[in-house]
């Protein structure tokens, strides 16, 4: 019987706020990543609120829901030698915790990027009229706006994409990676 080994998977969770540009930063990365034949999935968080997390609401505790959601399947995926790719808000620095802490007990490797875009560039981006929506008083809750966005304290990498071009900041991401091993 011949064993072959199993390809390394990671998590790369960028977290930043809305129109930040994790899935744009998300694509670039994925679609390099599979050009040099690794198995990759991005899982992003509109697609998913839209399917594993339909129902869910924006309050803190259904936010954590949907993050725990996505860092299960994240870390599945991981495990199994996947490189998933995830940009999402994830605004609360206990649910990102709790997605590394169940990373860390299957040991299953996990980056946090934090996709550190000034809310002013971020408003001026806004990708899906969520600003634009906010400023007319047609939706609160938005985060870094009217509901918190706790950075992370100590992520691996920094993107200050306000500075750099997506590809610039997918490179980054993706020097990261290869300098821990990963592809």
């Amino acid at each position: 019987m011949t064993t072959t080994a199993r390809a390394q998977g990671v998590t790369v969770w960028l977290t930043g706020l809305p129109s930040a540009g994790k899935t744009t930063i998300a694509r670039i990365l994925g679609t390099r990543l599979k050009a040099e034949g690794h198995r990759v999935e991005v899982l992003d968080g509109d697609e998913i609120r839209r399917f594993l997390s339909a129902g869910l609401g924006f309050s803190r505790e259904d936010r954590n829901t949907n993050v725990q959601r996505i860092g299960l399947v994240a870390e599945v995926l991981a495990r199994n030698g996947v490189l998933a790719v995830v940009p999402v808000i994830a605004p609360y620095a206990d649910s990102r915790d709790a997605v590394r802490e169940r990373h860390e007990a299957s040991g299953t490797p996990y980056i946090e990027v934090h996709v550190a875009t000034p809310v002013e560039v971020c408003s001026e981006r806004d990708v899906r009229g969520l600003y634009a929506r906010q400023a007319a008083g047609r939706l609160t809750g938005l985060t870094g706006v009217d509901d918190p966005y706790e950075p992370p304290l100590d992520p691996a990498l920094t993107l200050e994409t306000h500075l750099l071009t997506p590809e610039e900041s997918a490179d980054s991401v993706h020097a990261v990676l290869a300098a821990r091993g990963l592809v």
